[in-house]
This record gives C-alpha cells, structure tokens and sequence, in this order.
C-alpha cells in the first residue's frame, strides 16, 4: 500500500469514528439538541481536508504558515470538532464539552485560535468573505498556504457569497478553495422549492472560477482533487461536492426533521447499530 492509499484509508478510518461520536456529542447535548443531518452530510469533507490534506501543526494552531479553514457553514460544527479531534488538535474531553454553557465548543463554532478554530461562523453568506480577506492577505505576503471555505448549496442563496466570488476571482486567489457541501436541503425545505440554484457548475465557472463537481462521500476522489496541482493557479477553485444528508444514518437521511432535532437514546442506539455494519 502506497502513501497515498494508506492517507485515504485514515480518512475513511476517521470518518467512521467521527460519525459514531458526533451522535454521542448528539445525545449528550439533550434538549438543546444538535444539526445532525447538516453535520453528517460533510464528514468525509472535513476527515479529507483535516486527515490528509491540510498542512497544520497540532503542537503549534497559530503556525503562520498553516492551512486556513473556515466553516461557513456553521452548523455543521459536530463535523468540524470531529475532524478536529482525529487530527490533534483538541482532545477527547473538549469533545465531552459540546454545547456545555461557556464551553469552547458551542452549536455553532466561536473563533479560538488556541483550539484551532480560525473564525466564529454561523450567520449564513459570510464565510466566503472572511475566506476572501485571509487568502488576500496571504497572498499580499507571500504565503503559500490555502484557504479552504466550506458552505451550503442552500447559503449560495445569499448575495454575498456572489459578491466575494467575483471578489476573488477579480483577486487571482489561487489558494483560495470553496466547497460547496451539495445536499439538496436548507432549513426550510428542499432547494428545489426555495431558491432552485441549477448547475452550480458553471454558475461558478462564469464568475472566473475553476470549478469541479466530485461525489462528496468519496474521500478517494476528494482527496484527489484537493491534492492536484491546478493548472490555472490564479483561478481560486470551488469543489461542489454531491452529498446526503444525515448520510449514514437511514432515518436521517434525506429527512430535514433532522436539520435541527434532539436525539434520544433509543434513536442514538439505532443509529450507532447501523454504522457498525
């Protein structure tokens, strides 16, 4: 087994394991509740960009030259600490801590640099500005390292995440990448009947992005993509990744009750049973 192959086995590894304590962290939230099926659907983007691709350093979070990862999508922090925890920068018992009044890990992410959370995220539409700004300034010094903003297909409604894609293709932010975690569903309902964005594709593409659409369970594929030198290295470059969500989970799936819900112990044993198959 090549490098390559054994990083994306520790993907799928991680992934695996991220699913199982996101639904204990779930569980553990109790009333308050948690977005279940907004995390679930991004597992396999987080375990890719935090287990094999992102150049970060868990002893040092503020490392000048690490990799920048903005969540835009802020509910979907159970993915975020998940990938955080398999990759070192923050142990089991701050996992213990979710949604804990005055903890470090709320619902929605709070910036700590020191925990390696680069941004508070969470009002939909302005990660891809903040991404905008940190890779602008990146490449304003010098730095090579990449700014990697993940957001939902329901969040590309909003006009500000047009108004920073033309900003950064009028910039050349060629470390700049965009994911767009493609699940179809937003918190009112499907896409389809809210704001129907068709063909994210070339949407993208016609504001000077490169762009590509990859299957966004497949940590094969998105590890491929992530890691290949692009040719037009001034173009930033926006992955729109086709996901379930509440993938792994049968009655969560596709189901947007679960966008937001409280999970209860019978449902949590339910589901921990079948991503053990």
């Amino acid at each position: 087994m090549d490098e390559r192959e054994q990083i994306i086995e520790r993907i799928a590894a991680a992934t695996k394991r991220m699913r199982a304590r996101a639904l204990a962290m779930a569980l553990q939230a109790g009333p308050n509740g948690a977005h279940l099926g907004s995390a679930l659907s991004i597992m396999e983007i987080t375990a890719t960009l935090y287990c094999g691709v992102m150049k970060i350093d868990p002893k040092n979070p503020r490392w000048e030259d690490r990799d920048r990862f903005i969540l835009s999508k802020g509910h979907g922090a159970l993915s975020l600490y998940t990938a955080m925890a398999e990759a070192g920068l923050i142990g089991s018992e701050d996992l213990d801590t979710f949604e804990i009044n005055g903890g470090d890990f709320p619902g929605q992410p709070a910036m700590n640099m020191d925990k390696g959370i680069e941004f508070s995220s969470g009002s939909l539409g302005h990660g891809l500005s903040l991404g905008v700004g940190v890779a602008l300034a990146g490449k304003r010094r010098g730095k090579d390292f990449r700014t990697f903003v993940l957001m939902g297909d329901g969040e590309c409604n909003e006009g500000t995440v047009w108004e920073a894609a033309m900003a950064a293709s009028h910039f050349a932010l060629g470390q700049l990448v965009a994911i767009v975690d493609s699940n179809k569903l937003q918190s009112d309902g499907p896409n389809s009947a809210i704001l129907d964005m068709k063909d994210l594709v070339s949407k993208w593409r016609s504001f000077g992005w490169d762009a590509v659409e990859v299957d966004g369970h497949d940590p094969t594929r998105l590890y491929d993509v992530f890691m290949a030198q692009r040719v037009a290295a001034d173009m930033p470059f926006v992955v729109i990744a086709n996901t379930v969500k509440g993938k792994g989970v049968s009655f969560m799936e596709n189901n947007n009750e679960w966008h937001h819900n409280r999970l209860s112990k019978e449902q949590h044993d339910v589901a921990v049973a079948e991503l053990e198959k």
